[in-house]
């Protein structure tokens, strides 16, 4: 009996002496998993510190999408608006002011309101409204909501908030694009909830919309965000007319002076190419801005103008008559248009008409605005013609880019992601404790990278890791893009764009070892 019990306490012993041991055994391979990874991720930061930071990107480069010859090139088209001429920040503050007084005067808002100052910096271009819920928000290629950009008034929404409302981080093709092809919301038996504010006009036109709403929700006004935003963009648009005025009457207070416009179009005409004009801006508008940036002479570069144009509508339509417009009495002559001469100034009309006319077809032909839909977007799927975006945030979005921690914190930010995607499998909780702390770094690295660009929306061409709505639009229908059309004199009338070889999911480490 007593032998027995020996026995069985003996082992006992042997049993908790094989638990202990193999508890100290699992402890010193967890602390030796722990030190694994501490050691990987010094050994990786040690890496990125030694790394030579890339090379600053040219701030007036012209960036290719698209293959794209000059020497095939032989008729150059300009918008007006944003692409011959910029707008220093007056603007936006001129368009603000005109369409908070029209709420008031006109759609009799409270007076309150007149109280409310523009917000330079809030928003940028791209963004999509929704008409229904009465949200400004961020969505990038894939149609995903971009956490953190998200916003009802001046006040962002939680990611909760976000979920609750949408019940996914992906909206429906159906509720963003309910649109025509150039890009215009089609009200009647649409289904689109959204509409995109993709040109730097609607950037005053955001900052009141939100301005306003900010205000309604302070002060526990009911009000219908779909009715808010048709009166704000309605305000926006009727004050266009005063601002011509104002602006025809004080040029160089609104628009960014260029000198080298005038021998961009010096060198175009002596390689022997074509020039016109299609703008949707008034005649005495966009000959005020033109004498200031080329000369009482502008005309005499340009083979064709064409004004109030009424983009998309002017690549749309199938049949508008061209009329000409009569400088000396300002009004709009009857007449048959049967050819286009040098000199005139012309009104409406299609874009059809216009190849009809002047015989200037597809790739021959390469049109400049800083729209991708209401310029762009026709004309390449529909005539074959080329197309350059001038996207003036570009020199903003560049010398983000190249300041030396921005580099910095973007190239961490790809070995940091690298090093946690590596070792997420571990299912120790220490080591689960390890890569949580990785991914806060991890979060907080990629919302400073957002803020430099813009605090409230980042940057203007992508999210965190994908391209923006509007930059997939842009890359659609664009064949190259720049920040302004004189980055054009650095280049050659010969020269050929080429496209930078994507990286594909599939082909990146056999690219980068």
């Amino acid at each position: 009996m007593m032998l027995c019990g020996f026995v069985r306490s003996s082992n006992a012993s042997r049993l908790f002496l094989g638990e202990g041991l193999e508890w100290i055994g699992k402890r010193q391979r967890r602390t030796h998993t722990v030190a694994r990874l501490e050691a990987a991720y010094k050994r990786i930061k040690d890496k990125c510190k030694s790394k030579k930071l890339p090379k600053d990107v040219n701030v007036k480069a012209v960036f290719a999408c698209n293959e794209l010859d000059l020497k095939e090139v032989k008729v150059y088209g300009f918008d007006y608006d944003y692409t011959l001429a910029c707008y220093k920040p007056s603007m936006d503050y001129l368009l603000y002011n005109l369409a908070r007084q029209t709420l008031i005067e006109q759609y009799k808002y409270p007076k309150e309101i007149g109280k409310l100052e523009y917000k330079p910096g809030f928003a940028v271009r791209g963004l999509h409204y929704d008409i229904e819920k009465g949200i400004l928000l961020k969505l990038d290629s894939f149609l995903q909501i971009q956490f953190g950009s998200v916003y009802r008034g001046l006040t962002p929404l939680s990611t909760e908030e976000v979920l609750h409302l949408y019940k996914n981080r992906i909206i429906p093709i159906a509720y963003v694009e309910g649109q025509s092809k150039s890009g215009q919301l089609i009200l009647q038996g649409s289904h689109s909830k959204m509409v995109q504010l993709a040109d730097l006009f609607s950037v005053p036109e955001m900052g009141l919309l939100c301005n306003v709403a900010d205000y309604f929700e302070r002060n526990h006004i009911d009000y219908h965000p779909e009715i808010l935003f048709r009166d704000v963009k309605s305000s926006v648009k009727s004050s266009h007319p005063v601002m011509h005025k104002i602006v025809s009457q004080n040029v160089s207070d609104y628009i960014e002076d260029n000198k080298d416009l005038r021998y961009f179009f010096d060198r175009l005409k002596s390689a022997d190419k074509k020039l016109f004009l299609v703008t949707n801006s008034p005649y005495k508008f966009v000959n005020k801005g033109m004498e200031l940036l080329v000369g009482t002479n502008w005309k005499d570069y340009f083979d064709v103008v064409i004004v109030q144009a009424r983009k998309p509508r002017f690549f749309t339509d199938e049949s508008r008559p061209i009329r000409v417009y009569d400088e000396r009495s300002g009004t709009h002559i009857w007449d048959r248009v049967t050819k286009l001469e040098k000199g005139t100034i012309y009104y409406e009309g299609t874009v059809k008409q216009l190849q009809e006319l002047t015989g200037w077809r597809g790739h021959q032909v390469l049109y400049f605005g800083d729209h991708p839909y209401s310029d762009l977007a026709d004309v390449t799927l529909e005539h074959g013609w080329r197309t350059g975006a001038i996207i003036n945030e570009l020199s903003h979005e560049i010398e983000t880019l190249n300041k030396d921690q921005f580099k910095q914190d973007a190239n961490w930010l790809q070995m940091l992601t690298q090093l946690i995607e590596d070792n997420q499998d571990c299912e120790d909780e220490l080591e689960q404790f390890v890569l949580a702390q990785w991914m806060a770094e991890r979060d907080k690295l990629r919302n400073d990278i957002k803020c430099v660009f813009n605090e409230q929306f980042g940057s203007v061409f992508r999210t965190y890791h994908n391209p923006t709505y509007f930059s997939r639009r842009l890359f659609r229908f664009a064949d190259i893009y720049t920040s302004n059309i004189t980055n054009l004199l650095n280049y050659s009338v010969n020269h050929t764009f080429y496209p930078r070889r994507g990286v594909m999911p599939h082909e990146y480490i056999s690219y980068f070892v």
